[in-house]
């Protein structure tokens, strides 16, 4: 485990500031590219919920035995309309996307964000973005399982003799697209936005013919149609209302690919293409229903004419697909995120475009998932039975998206807290109201994901802690740096040529390789730098504020090299980067010395033995530091050392 592979959260200061998205009068070539390509990614998941949405809440507003009423149907569509209007239009599109991180979205954004607002609270801000980021491993594992399945779930609709081959045709699917990750997927994005924008205009055209039929069904449009089925229906209401929110799952995929698209194409995007769609699709599934109770076995596949089912089967599973890639690159981005804020141990990463920074593969992520997928498949079977798993882990999110946004209104916005409690006020309740009700599905799946994320919990929790206690232990053991140089160049060691880089993450004391450098070699080089990585709060660090260098002695400097949280670090880069500040070397006479502990629990450690031993096997899956830091291998110096924690 290396000196530099991890620094708390709380230590670093990063001023405030915003990015907006620059206004224009005429938008230009590449905004509309933009808006076209976030169609495909931003809401790839949340435009294929018409496939299970409407089927499930109104079995669930029905009691999953009772007959189809025409209540049910117009309570549901309400319900459906309002929370698409209120929770990822009003909250996410409107409020959200205008508390970005200098233009990054995304929960762990949001909670760098509230923590540098809020530093006395900055514990607390984090404890929630872990939360959140947990629950989001559980959503990226349900997510390519449902919608394929869903899809594929069609093929019962041209033929019952298809039925045997739903589940091996979903896990080939599923297995092919984890396989394809490690090529990158920039080529196969740029497919993403044309076929999200056909696969909304199929689903609004199919929509649209059964509400021309009957138009009545707009009446649902109105809001006291949701509220009057809740208050009748009391229990099987608050069931229904956890089916319901199946509606605005991938919502949060708005906010966590501001980066990439800006605001205003995702805005445009929602209000002009993707909005419309969904509701005139539920519309048509709603006056299907009425019209035809018996069309609740699949009523999306059947707003279509049986010419058109196995074209519709095809696009739905081309549709599910970019929804679950979307949330796959979603699971690798956040996961660079965690290691970079010291939430998770470092692991490998690999760069699949020159063009695009944030086209990165990660093989243990993409293995962990993929495992995770096939066992959901072949545990449930059907959409339908997994359907119940799907809210707790969206839910869960969204209520900790609502409390940090009031942080960040609160303190980096500078509102009142009165202020900021009656605007995200509302949107908590609504997001309360519908975690309480995906509660009820905890013994039908729900659990799943819960689970998923106590794991990812604990594995945070743990490294993060773990990671603390040793910066803290190995401070009170090693030597202040200012006090060693001074005593070597009092009384110098023989010199040997060429530089010495060494890695630390306390500047401000000896390295371990430094000191067992002398101990066993008894040499120094003729330049010597106490080199440390940091993490900003920011996505991205400027390369005017990338490096520092401080002298402290003749041949010894220190070098401190900033990257953000969004960013993989590349020391060899940061370096040359230093010949701009005058200080110059030859990458070629330079030696990089780095230290790998290896932990050992201590009888007195202030962890128990359990997370003692868990926080070691983590620290021994770390990736290697010399390819997570862009280190030229063959510069590079180890030296092993023991520790007890």
């Amino acid at each position: 485990m290396n000196d530099a592979a991890h620094l708390p959260v709380s230590s670093l200061a990063v001023p405030v500031t915003t990015a907006h998205d620059p206004i224009s009068p005429v938008p230009s070539p590449g905004f509309w590219r933009l808006t076209l390509g976030s169609l495909g990614v931003v809401y790839g998941d949340i435009g294929t919920s018409p496939l299970y949405a409407v089927r499930e809440s109104v079995l669930a507003a029905s009691g999953h035995g009772g007959g189809i009423s025409e209540a049910a149907v117009f309570g549901v569509l309400s319900l459906i309309t309002w929370a698409l209007l209120i929770v990822v239009t009003a909250k996410y599109v409107l409020l959200l996307l205008r508390a970005d991180n200098n233009g990054e979205g995304g929960t762990l954004a949001l909670m760098a964000l509230a923590a540098r607002g809020w530093r006395s609270g900055a514990s607390t801000v984090v404890l929630l973005g872990i939360v959140s980021a947990a629950l989001f491993y559980g959503d990226a594992v349900i997510t390519p399982a449902l919608s394929v399945l869903s899809a594929v779930e069609g093929l019962k609709i041209v033929t019952p003799a298809f039925d045997p081959y739903v589940v091996p045709t979903t896990i080939a699917i599923l297995v092919a697209l984890f396989l394809v990750q490690s090529r990158g997927t920039a080529k196969v994005a740029a497919l993403f936005g044309p076929i999200t924008l056909v696969w909304f205009v199929a689903m609004a055209i199919g929509g649209i013919s059964h509400v021309l039929q009957d138009p009545s069904i707009l009446r649902a449009l109105s809001p006291h149609y949701g509220l009057e089925f809740l208050a009748t229906h009391r229990l099987i209401g608050f069931v229904a209302l956890g089916a319901v929110f199946l509606a605005v799952t991938g919502c949060e995929a708005l906010y966590a690919d501001l980066g990439h698209f800006g605001r205003r194409p995702i805005q445009l995007a929602w209000l002009v293409v993707a909005l419309p769609a969904l509701l005139l699709n539920y519309y048509g599934q709603g006056a299907l229903l009425i019209a035809d109770a018996k069309s609740i076995e699949n009523p999306f596949f059947l707003l279509y004419p049986d010419w058109a089912q196995l074209p519709m089967i095809a696009l739905a599973t081309a549709a599910t697909v970019i929804a679950s890639q979307a949330v796959i690159t979603g699971a690798y981005s956040l996961t660079r995120q965690a290691v970079q804020l010291g939430l998770l141990p470092r692991l490998e990463i690999r760069h699949t475009s020159a063009a695009l920074a944030g086209q990165i593969y990660m093989p243990r992520v993409n293995a962990l998932l993929l495992i995770g997928v096939l066992v959901l498949v072949i545990l449930f079977r059907s959409s339908s039975a997994l359907a119940s798993a799907y809210g707790i882990a969206v839910t869960g999110t969204m209520v900790v998206t609502s409390l940090l946004a009031f942080f960040v209104i609160w303190k980096v916005w500078q509102w009142k807290p009165l202020a900021a409690a009656c605007l995200i006020g509302p949107f908590l309740v609504i997001d309360l109201s519908f975690l309480t009700a995906n509660l009820l599905k905890v013994f039908e799946g729900g659990w799943i994901p819960l689970l998923l994320g106590a794991l990812v919990i604990l594995t945070m929790y743990t490294w993060r802690r773990g990671s603390r206690i040793l910066m803290e232990k190995t401070r009170r053991q090693e030597t202040q740096i200012d006090a060693l140089v001074a005593m070597l160049e009092k009384h110098p060691p023989p010199r040997v040529p060429g530089t010495a880089v060494f890695l630390t993450g306390d500047p401000t004391s000896a390295p371990t390789a430094l000191m067992h450098s002398l101990k066993h070699y008894k040499i120094l080089h003729r330049q010597n730098a106490i080199l440390t990585v940091e993490t900003a709060h920011t996505p991205r660090v400027s390369t005017d504020e990338r490096v520092r260098i401080e002298p402290i002695g003749e041949t010894f400097c220190r070098i401190v090299v900033r990257f953000g949280f969004m960013e993989t670090p590349n020391v060899s880069q940061a370096l040359a980067l230093a010949r701009k500040y005058g200080w110059h070397f030859d990458i070629m006479s330079t030696s990089f010395f780095l230290s790998r502990r290896t932990l050992r629990p201590a009888e007195n450690s202030t962890m128990p033995r359990w997370q003692a031993l868990l926080f070691s096997m983590l620290a021994r899956s770390a990736s290697d530091a010399t390819d997570y830091f862009q280190i030229p291998t063959g510069r590079v110096v180890e030296v092993g050392t023991q520790v007890k924690i």
